[in-house]
């Protein structure tokens, strides 16, 4: 399913900030002198397949992260359909990795995350025997990387 948006983003303040900062990767420069159909520079932005290129800035990087993900009108996107939607303007190397990390630091969405993981069961408590040998318990503990042959714990309690 492909995410289509408007961006209401005001992306003149980004481009801007990108304008500033132009800084180059590498790889980024290297294409350039290529001349390479997929990736050009027009107004000091470089394109790379119709994208802005984002420099290796933390801060507009954030912003982008930020002004794409905490939407009023969308709310807090998952992984895959932010990088979508910030695939549709902006690339970067390392944008899926960069978007993980936000996410995973993003509180509302730790906070409403759902549980995949069934509900653990209740707890309840052993009646007090009234004397020594009238209640027994035994747990076995194991597989346990081996040690001497022996590979599991037995424990017994009275």
């Amino acid at each position: 399913m492909m995410l289509r948006r408007k961006i209401t983003v005001n992306k003149s303040d980004i481009v801007k900030e990108i304008k500033r900062n132009n800084t180059r990767e590498q790889e980024v420069v290297q294409a350039l002198k290529k001349e390479d159909r997929l990736i050009w520079e027009e107004h000091g932005i470089v394109h790379m397949e119709g994208r802005i290129y984002v420099s290796n800035n933390k801060k507009t990087r954030e912003k982008i992260l930020k002004k794409n993900h905490d939407l009023v009108d969308m709310g807090h996107l998952g992984q895959q359909r932010m990088l979508e939607l910030i695939k549709q303007n902006y690339w970067w190397p390392e944008s899926k990795e960069n978007i993980r990390k936000y996410m995973q630091e993003c509180f509302k969405c730790q906070q409403n995350k759902v549980q995949h993981q069934k509900k653990v069961g209740e707890l309840h408590p052993l009646e007090i025997p009234q004397g020594p040998w009238q209640g027994i318990s035994i747990d076995i503990i194991g597989p346990l990387s081996r040690s001497n042959r022996i590979d599991a714990i037995v424990v017994i309690i009275d």
